[in-house]
């Protein structure tokens, strides 16, 4: 008995779901990789530490730039409104954490002047950020 013989069909090989695998698996990458920076928005030259620690509780970030301006976040204010300004976010209230970010430029006074100020909400703790102290 003969039987009749199949023509071979040559072998192909499709890239095309392979192409939509590496392109998810990148598109991951760049979105995942957008999480591990940080950034603060405002641009300061911080001291370097040796003995720096990284805090991991939530936290408001007061920034002094070069110029002495304070901002609480993104956002200027006054020094007489700091308090304020930061009481209206609510994350300080019994023990919540300030983190200073003073440019090294800046005058050793007008950072504990700031410092004084941010005393005076009940529970505060500060810590002062330095370049070796960011994640």
């Amino acid at each position: 008995m003969h039987l009749p013989e199949d023509p071979e069909t040559p072998l192909q090989i499709n890239i095309v779901p392979m192409i939509d695998v590496v392109f998810a698996v990148l598109a991951f990458f760049i979105v995942s990789s957008l999480f591990l920076t940080r950034n603060e928005g405002l641009p300061v030259t911080l001291p370097t530490a040796e003995t720096a620690e990284a805090q991991a509780q939530r936290q408001v970030v007061v920034t002094i730039n070069a110029a002495g301006e304070v901002f609480v976040g993104d956002k200027a204010v006054a020094e007489d409104q700091l308090l304020e300004a930061i009481q209206t976010l609510g994350t300080v209230a019994d023990g919540g954490l300030v983190v200073i970010r003073a440019d090294q430029s800046v005058n050793y006074g007008r950072v504990v002047g700031v410092m004084d100020r941010l005393r005076l909400l009940p529970g505060v703790q500060l810590a002062i950020a330095t370049a070796g102290s960011q994640p």
